[in-house]
């Protein structure tokens, strides 16, 4: 039977296959902590009070890419290359979503409409990386191996989307609600697109290094162009709307270590 836990398992069980996925993880984990950490060092004068919070969702994503590579040393294995075709975030850079390593490698201050740009890029991206994490959380969050990986992780992923949520909020409230609007379905309507190239490029790596058959392959492609249908036509919509958060200043303290992992 095709279920998310039994394709996950497999991953799980074939150390090749475990390596090709830690390290997408971990790649994509560094990648955001860099890129907050430069927003956070360049945030305009007028939204200094962001910059701890911005530093602090950086710290979290560093934090996910060391616990991802400790879960490979744990076995003894070691990161792999991540194949571009895999690089989710990168793809989303390249199509124009969010702010350009470029940009952020500069010394020069962003502007408020930047970081409005970067929150809806987070708020859609967090959302994807907050519901993956319940599902994995959903089926292995008493797994003896990834368990307290996973649970850490999950938690993180939902103060993120949190903290996305109240901020986006109150750019609305000071008048910039049209404009976060056009941002948010714009950068929505792209990530389910890269989500769905992400994910045939990832099942085909998988299939390879796993033996799937032909038959297995086109099955779970299928399913991968179905979901990107349904999200192309409704789905996007939960990645646009904002509502004031259970979690209130979910980002106002010091990022939570994890001593065990790194």
């Amino acid at each position: 039977m095709l279920s998310a836990k039994n394709l996950f398992q497999e991953m799980l069980d074939d150390d090749d296959a475990f390596r090709l996925f830690c390290s997408i993880a971990a790649s994509g984990e560094s990648q955001g902590g860099w890129e907050n950490g430069r927003i956070a060092a360049l945030v305009p004068a007028s939204q200094r009070a962001l910059a701890p919070k911005i530093a602090r969702h950086g710290a979290d994503e560093d934090k996910h890419g060391r616990i991802f590579n400790a879960l490979l040393r744990k076995r003894g294995l070691t990161a792999v290359p991540v194949p571009h075709e895999t690089d989710y975030t990168m793809l989303l850079e390249k199509h124009g979503i969010g702010l350009a390593h470029e940009q952020l490698g500069r010394e020069e201050p962003l502007t408020e409409r930047d970081i409005i740009t970067y929150l809806a890029h987070s708020r859609v991206t967090e959302q994807r990386a907050s519901e993956q994490m319940r599902l994995l959380r959903k089926h292995f969050a008493d797994h003896p191996e990834l368990g307290r990986a996973v649970r850490m992780i999950s938690n993180d992923e939902d103060n993120h989307l949190a903290y996305c949520h109240e901020e986006l909020l109150r750019f609305a409230a000071a008048g910039h609600g049209r404009t976060i609007q056009h941002i948010l379905r714009e950068c929505a309507l792209a990530e389910i697109g890269v989500y769905r190239d992400v994910s045939l490029a990832v099942m085909d790596h998988m299939g390879r290094v796993l033996g799937w058959s032909r038959a297995k392959a086109a099955v779970l492609a299928a399913g991968i162009h179905a979901v990107h249908a349904y999200e192309r036509l409704v789905g996007w919509r939960r990645m646009v709307s904002l509502a004031p958060p259970e979690r209130r200043d979910a980002l106002g303290g010091p990022a939570v270590p994890a001593p065990e992992f790194a």
